[in-house]
């Protein structure tokens, strides 16, 4: 990839927002929840779906079952308007009531009102018919939607993209990273011969005349971003994985036919980058369904237990920089840990999820090129930091708000600086333990591994783990838009670095090396401050690997 095509889509990563809100029309992913949406837990979704090629676009039902925590007179799920409801119906144990719709919110919102009064403890089902053409994905994934493009044959190769979006741009659905259903069907019916690749594990396959119905089943709590519906005239290369965790599992990679000795070739390549991952945080969550990849008309996307791959087998190239394997691949897969087993509860926290993933890419550069490998990742990332906004927040934030490229570099570098602070042996032990909790987590494959989590539990069990506070540590990196600034001051024999003060946040006090005539000290600062003694004339380096996150101000006497 030339250097004008990762400048562009780096800019496109970077306005997101600014360049969908225009055709958005209010769709958004998340933000604050509504109560009547807070009222319910989902625990089931049974979505159908028929594809249309030639019109592009889809004829589907979605059957919602959900448990009733508070009393509530609507039942309200997210639709985009583009998407035409034809009916809604309640289904109680003896009968079935249509029930009235209102859009609202730009249409987006589909208020169902109630025969009477759900309470606390009921059950509800309700099924949503609809249809229409879904939005078309003017730049996937970033500004996303449905794709609809051609092989190089010419044959349909369809996929959807929905990250800071919604789902609900192309089925009925609550909105929210919070809520995930215990459980999913997934059916797609395609005209003949192409091939639907999804969520979770195939059921069944039935044929007429013309068409082709996939049946797949997501034994596992899902978000429902991460729901996919890709089709080609695919081909599937098949094998097994080992996992850490004991037994097989099944491998699948969806491929285009005239890729499909490329995928083969791949796969062992992929299934490094798994081995990898188990290593450094626990096995790899969703043995019970799949490992799966399918080959994608966009970049790519971390759909759960089918990847959307679209890196032309790059396995050399990295993801805008020079990585020296898939990182692409890699990137998508290592969200199957840290955005789709453990997933933030509000967008307010989805550097949880890309500054994972961006991290561990530098991980895996340095287990196979050593420390130097490492810190080329690390000086790239640094190059590519706006500081615009906080990298998390305290409040409910909606996907778009919350998108950039800060998540992803500035999140990495967080947790880079993390590790120089807390030392490595306590940094991995964070990893694992923050993945998986308990040995009883790390063994299960029903689906109680997966969890929601904030930057508050990250802290949390960062302090354990590091025996020390970091309430200013995550207050000056997540919670402030600049960096902290690092003062050098030298006077004589004299060397102080002091830490800007953080607004009405306390005094930062990481530590910072400082090499002096080729000796390189860790440089601890009490209340902000570290005054040194150097001889004259020696040759002085604040932090030379860039091992903490900062902006630096010398200012010599």
């Amino acid at each position: 990839m030339d250097r004008m095509v990762r400048l562009i889509l780096l800019i496109a990563a970077s306005v997101l927002c600014v360049g969908c809100s225009a055709d958005a029309s209010g769709q958004d992913s998340g933000g604050a929840l509504l109560p009547e949406q807070a009222a319910y837990d989902v625990t089931y979704y049974d979505l159908s779906v028929d594809v249309d090629t030639a019109a592009q676009s889809i004829d589907g039902r979605l059957t919602a079952v959900a448990a009733v925590l508070d009393p509530i007179d609507h039942f309200v799920l997210n639709l985009d308007g583009r998407l035409e409801v034809s009916s809604a119906r309640l289904t109680l144990s003896d009968e079935t009531l249509e029930l009235p719709v209102e859009r609202r919110a730009d249409g987006n919102q589909l208020w169902m009102t109630l025969p009477s009064t759900a309470q606390a403890g009921d059950t509800l089902r309700v099924t949503v018919d609809y249809a229409g053409s879904p939005r078309v994905a003017p730049q996937p994934p970033w500004d996303g939607g449905f794709t609809w493009s051609k092989t190089p044959a010419g044959e349909p190769w369809i996929a959807t993209s929905c990250q800071t979006f919604g789902a609900d741009m192309w089925w009925p659905v609550k909105d929210h990273p919070s809520d995930e259903p215990d459980s999913m069907a997934i059916d797609i019916t395609l005209p003949r011969p192409l091939v639907a690749a999804s969520n979770g594990r195939l059921r069944d396959v039935t044929d007429t005349d013309s068409s082709r119905t996939y049946r797949w089943f997501v034994s596992t709590p899902i978000n429902p971003y991460t729901v996919a519906l890709h089709a080609a005239p695919y081909v599937r290369v098949d094998t097994t994985y080992r996992s850490t965790a004991g037994g097989e599992m099944p491998v699948s990679f969806y491929a285009l036919p005239s890729d499909k000795a490329r995928a083969r070739s791949a796969l062992p390549h992929f299934l490094e980058h798994v081995r990898f991952l188990e290593n450094t945080l626990g096995p790899y969550p969703f043995r019970a369904d799949k490992y799966g990849v399918a080959q994608t008309p966009f970049k790519g996307m971390e759909h759960q237990t089918i990847i959307a791959y679209g890196n032309d087998f790059n396995l050399e190239g990295g993801l805008y920089y020079p990585a020296g394997f898939d990182a692409l691949h890699f990137h998508e897969l290592a969200h199957e840990w840290y955005g789709n087993l453990v997933t933030a509860s509000d967008w307010k926290d989805f550097w949880i999820h890309e500054g994972f993933a961006t991290y561990l890419e530098a991980l895996y550069r340095e287990s196979l090129e050593g420390t130097q490998g490492y810190r080329s990742t690390v000086r790239f990332w640094r190059g590519q930091i706006t500081n615009r906004s906080p990298v998390a927040r305290k409040n409910a934030t909606s996907a778009q708000e919350m998108y950039g490229t800060d998540v992803y570099y500035k999140g990495a570098l967080i947790l880079h600086t993390l590790r120089y602070v807390i030392g490595d042996d306590a940094f991995f032990r964070l990893l694992k333990e923050f993945t998986y909790p308990t040995d009883a987590m790390r063994a299960a494959t029903d689906g109680s591994q997966a969890r929601s989590v904030t930057t508050d539990d990250f802290r949390a069990v960062a302090e354990r783990i590091s025996g020390r506070s970091l309430d200013a540590f995550f207050h000056a990196y997540l919670y402030q838009a600049e960096l902290p600034q690092l003062t050098v001051n030298r006077a004589g024999e004299a060397l102080t670095l002091r830490w800007t003060e953080m607004g009405d946040g306390p005094t930062l006090d990481v530590p910072v090396p400082v090499e002096i005539n080729g000796d390189v000290r860790r440089v601890v600062l009490q209340d902000g401050t570290a005054t040194l003694t150097v001889p004259q004339g020696a040759s002085i380096v604040v932090d030379p690997h860039g091992a903490v996150l900062k902006q630096l101000r010398v200012a010599s006497e």
